[in-house]
């Protein structure tokens, strides 16, 4: 299987905070956490290409992560199904997540585009789009 990205580092100013939403959403795309022993400054989860995601809150980070400013606006992640994109959509709430533009699901982003978009407490947008 190709790989046509490495890894995404997302900074965030509450760890503890983050890590429930970005958890369950990515184990429930087939993402493995990873345990790194004494790291207690960040999560780290793989795709099932090896693409890897790191969630850090660094001392460095100089103020709080807003998507409609410059920089990441949303991550775009495959789920297998549309029974996938549904399961996800009606379980996010119970995990912290709001749902964005509901009145336009599944084809907010076009006729051909099968997808939910989700935004959790910290503002991280994630777009789960059916891949079949």
């Amino acid at each position: 299987m190709s790989r046509f990205l490495h890894h995404i580092e997302l900074w965030t100013t509450d760890l503890h905070g983050a890590f429930p939403s970005f958890n369950w959403l990515l184990c429930s795309l087939g993402w493995e956490p990873k345990v790194i022993e004494g790291w207690d400054e960040g999560k780290i989860w793989t795709a099932p290409d090896g693409t890897y995601l790191v969630l850090e809150q660094s001392p460095a980070i100089g103020g709080d992560y807003d998507r409609m400013r410059a920089g990441l606006n949303h991550l775009a992640l495959c789920a297998d199904s549309q029974g996938l994109v549904d399961s996800i959509r009606d379980n996010a709430p119970a995990h912290g997540f709001r749902e964005l533009f509901a009145q336009d699901f599944p084809h907010a982003g076009g006729d051909c585009h099968y997808a939910c978009y989700l935004e959790n407490s910290q503002g991280f947008e994630f777009e789960i789009v059916a891949m079949n």
